[in-house]
């Protein structure tokens, strides 16, 4: 590939597996180095061997996106070691239980909306500060998801987590458009992850799953990865305040087996 990312310093949460691990390796494939955040110490050190395999500089900082503090050390601990911070994935997130709002508890909605949405604003937050201070510029993707444009049933919490990121992304990037930070979205549909296992990976479930897909298939971490690397990338210039849907047809027609 070629290395749109060369000579910048990228940050990944949640990079430990799925989606996040495959979008380190490839920032690093495109001549970034990366800084690899999540709560998993031993899968973020796995991530970093697979960047340093693809030939890239790495370091993993164990971080609780819900926590302020965590991540402005996150931020700190980025610029310590490479200078700066020019692009960054704000992936972490949960998926919660997939339960009628009449059963799901005040617990596990306070949790869901911690990391995937207090999550984002607070890395919003330390990582448009560390920009705004290197004179501006830079692009940052936010995790969200077609659930951030639909519901489903049994998915309030997370659903309303990604509707928010939706939100937020936009008022972040109309604040910062002028500095030249451009903030987008990424919207995929199910992918081939720990995290759809856990939710859709009964039999049945996991068939009507792939049946909601017109592709005939859930999606794959590294074409989510390649997207957020344009989006990334110099190539994506004039785009900000936008999300891109990668869905395998999912929301092109009813929301219904195929």
């Amino acid at each position: 590939m070629t290395r749109e990312l060369e000579g910048k310093i990228g940050l990944v949460t949640g990079g430990t597996s799925g989606i996040g691990r495959d979008t380190a390796v490839l920032f690093a494939k495109a001549g970034a180095k990366v800084v690899v955040a999540g709560r998993r110490e031993l899968e973020g050190k796995e991530t970093i061997e697979l960047v340093q395999a693809a030939g890239g500089d790495a370091l993993f900082v164990k971080t609780d996106v819900s926590n302020a503090s965590a991540v402005d050390a996150l931020i700190q601990e980025t610029v310590k070691r490479f200078g700066r911070l020019d692009v960054a994935f704000n992936n972490a997130g949960i998926e919660g239980r997939w339960v009628p709002i009449v059963k799901q508890s005040e617990e596990d909605w306070d949790r869901t909306i911690d990391i995937n949405l207090k999550g984002v604003w607070l890395c919003l937050k330390y990582e448009i500060r560390q920009m705004l201070k290197q004179g501006g510029g830079g692009a940052i993707v936010n995790m969200a998801s077609i659930m951030g444009l639909i519901g489903s049933s049994g998915s309030a919490a997370y659903s309303a987590s990604k509707h928010g990121v939706m939100g937020l992304t936009k008022a972040a990037a109309l604040e910062n458009a002028r500095s030249g930070i451009r903030i987008n979205t990424v919207c995929p549909g199910v992918i081939e992850t720990a995290m759809a296992e856990r939710t859709f990976g009964a039999p049945a479930v996991h068939k009507y799953v792939v049946s909601c897909h017109p592709i005939g298939r859930l999606g794959r971490p590294a074409e989510i990865a390649e997207a957020v690397v344009w989006m990334c990338s110099d190539r994506a210039s004039f785009m900000t305040g936008q999300s891109l849907v990668l869905d395998g047809g999912f929301l092109a027609g009813p929301n219904s087996p195929r």
